[in-house]
């Protein structure tokens, strides 16, 4: 195992600067920072633990922990992994990588240097980030995502067939005109769900037409907009299936300030992380995912390995369910239509 005297050495300063550099303190310039990380990581160097390891696991983000856009799923999620790592005594701590993660550090280093045996990684697309640091080799899970590379730990939801099951839902009540809200962050769940989408109405023979199919971050305001759009149409939808629960709330509170009604005169579908769909007016028709087993199944399973009482990969997607409720109903007669002054035109 690499030593601090011994990168002190290679680098050619004192041991001191070693030990600044690595916990980046200011007064290192920043040129001998990297040169001293880039020893560290070619030597191996991790920092020295106490002889009983803290039982602490890290969540980790990589950029802002939590947003308010995030919804009701992170809070769900998060009282999940409380109750996983309980289990085995753990305690648990959030990590931004953003922030904290020096340029060119490893992330076994940099993991240790927070002082966490193992993590929970949030990837929110993140591209390879999960790989990287099975890579390593340093124990991690991903929550809410999913890997194709073998040996990378996760545990997810299945969107995809219950996506099937809600624009179905729709069709069956005679719409033809659904338009899909996606959301802007297209992780793995975010791509079943618009898969979902495509292949009901491929399935139902319906022509997919792009301008049904609007990008829209997840939050209220992104809802009210994509309302605005899909009905400002020259041919405008009749339904909507809306990835994410902030999105779908803000879509049911537009047609409330429009004088539209759901679902009289429009249909909404929504996705739903926790108990959302039971606050709204009407309760709205969702699939609906259990966040808070997932950041069980994630704690429990990442704590127990590190404990050595769980062995080889561990990969598990969950199914989502489809939920009907007071949101969706017969395609009307005639669809409503909005202005570009803001006015809804009823009939022909």
């Amino acid at each position: 195992m690499a030593s601090v005297r011994k990168i002190a050495k290679e680098v050619g300063v004192s041991v001191a600067t070693v030990s600044r550099a690595l916990n980046d303190h200011p007064e290192v310039n920043i040129e001998t920072k990297q040169k001293v990380i880039d020893v560290a990581n070619r030597l191996g160097y991790v920092p020295a633990m106490s002889r009983t390891p803290a039982n602490v696991v890290g969540l980790v983000y990589p950029s802002d922990p939590v947003r308010t856009s995030f919804g009701d799923f992170e809070s769900a999620m998060l009282s999940g992994i409380l109750q996983g790592i309980n289990e085995q005594s753990f305690d648990v701590t959030i990590v931004n990588l953003a922030r904290d993660k020096q340029p060119g550090e490893s992330y076994t280093r940099f993991f240790r240097r927070k002082g966490v045996r193992g993590v929970i990684l949030r990837a929110l697309a993140s591209g390879s980030l999960a790989e990287e640091i099975v890579a390593e080799g340093f124990p991690c899970i991903i929550v809410a995502d999913r890997s194709t590379q073998a040996g990378v730990n996760y545990v997810c939801g299945d969107s995809r067939l219950d996506s099937v099951k809600a624009v179905e839902h729709l069709i069956y009540q005679g719409h033809k005109r659904i338009a899909l809200g996606a959301h802007t962050v297209m992780d793995t769940d975010h791509r079943d769900r618009e898969a979902g989408y495509l292949e009901a109405l491929d399935k139902h023979n319906i022509a997919i037409d792009r301008d049904l199919v609007v990008p829209l971050p997840s939050s209220p305001e992104g809802g009210s907009e994509t309302i605005d759009r899909v009905l400002g149409l020259d041919d405008p939808a009749t339904a909507i299936y809306i990835t994410t629960p902030l999105s779908t709330i803000g879509a049911l509170h537009r047609c409330l300030e429009l004088g539209v009604h759901v679902p009289q005169e429009f249909s909404i579908v929504g996705f739903d992380d926790s108990d959302v769909r039971k606050r709204t007016f009407p309760p709205y028709t969702a699939v609906c995912q259990n966040a808070e087993q997932l950041g069980v199944e994630a704690a429990r399973w990442l704590t127990r390995a590190l404990n050595g009482n769980a062995v080889g990969s561990f990969q598990v997607r969950h199914p989502t369910r489809f939920e009907i409720n007071g949101s969706t109903g017969m395609r009307p007669k005639h669809p409503i239509r909005l202005r570009p002054d803001g006015m809804v035109i009823r009939g022909r």
